[in-house]
């Protein structure tokens, strides 16, 4: 079944303005509508109530009730597993104890939210794959970085592009459908990342983003999405984005294993040999 989420993501290039100011809200912050009817969400966003229920039309919905039913179904099986919340501490411990209060609670609910059919998918495609590029933006260099020594570690070499215009083009013009692109978009600032998935998708050459946040542009013109979900304004979203470059590693090693060390010493006598023709 298709949640609405992949739905938003899939209509979203096609919908009006009003529509799209909906769609990221309901992206960003689904949690929040759940609890609001069709005349509510519509006064949040400075909308009609009708404009409301044709965008639940519009996805497929009889109505907004499907939609909100789909959205509170999603949310309550996110409380269900989320663990209680102690009371913040009126000190400076306290201070620092809730931003770190605030950063498990959206590491947890990016948890929740992480789609368990994509991530197969893109491990899939990722092993596949004849070539792997990766491209980010600066606030992900480190993230991009974590997960091309991840993807080193169980034999997948990855090349980071630089998010360069120059660079981009000779990337896509050397790709092609046997290869994949993992995109880092922490910000959602930088337009050269998302113009360059979707001339990607132009040319058939599939790819992934990790992204801060699933309405960001670069989310909609990738076949597979891995969205943080920021809640604290308190908490820079590359965090997240490195704690999902961290978990796509992890679940690399889990698919494919490390290299192991009989590997290892064929790989260094292989250098050596290499070495020693020069």
């Amino acid at each position: 079944m298709t949640s609405f989420q992949e739905r938003i993501r899939r209509e979203r290039g096609n919908m009006s303005k009003s529509f799209a100011r909906l769609a990221d809200y309901l992206l960003d912050s689904y949690t929040e509508a759940s609890f609001m009817t069709a005349s509510e969400l519509a006064h949040v966003l400075n909308l009609d109530a009708a404009t409301v229920v044709r965008f639940a039309q519009f996805l497929g919905y009889p109505g907004f009730p499907q939609l909100q039913q789909e959205i509170r179904q999603k949310v309550r099986q996110e409380i269900l597993q989320r663990p209680a919340e102690g009371e913040a501490v009126q000190t400076a411990w306290g201070a620092a104890s809730a931003v770190l209060r605030d950063l498990i609670k959206d590491l947890e609910n990016t948890r929740l939210a992480l789609d368990p059919q994509a991530l197969e998918d893109l491990l899939g495609a990722v092993s596949a794959a004849r070539r792997v590029f990766l491209i980010a933006d600066s606030a992900a260099l480190p993230a991009a970085r974590l997960l091309a020594e991840g993807m080193e570690e169980v034999g997948i070499s990855a090349s980071l592009v630089e998010l360069l215009p120059e660079a981009l083009a000779r990337l896509l013009h050397t790709a092609a459908p046997q290869d994949v692109i993992l995109a880092f978009d922490v910000t959602g600032a930088y337009p050269l990342l998302s113009r360059a998935l979707e001339e990607a998708r132009a040319r058939d050459i599939p790819a992934a983003v990790i992204a801060g946040a699933g309405s960001y542009a670069s989310a909609r013109q990738a076949a597979w999405v891995l969205a943080a979900q920021p809640r604290s304004p308190r908490l820079p979203p590359f965090v997240l984005v490195s704690a999902l470059a961290a978990a796509l590693a992890q679940a690399l090693y889990w698919r494919f294993g490390k290299l192991t060390s009989s590997d290892r010493a064929e790989i260094a006598q292989l250098v050596r040999h290499l070495q020693s023709e020069l």
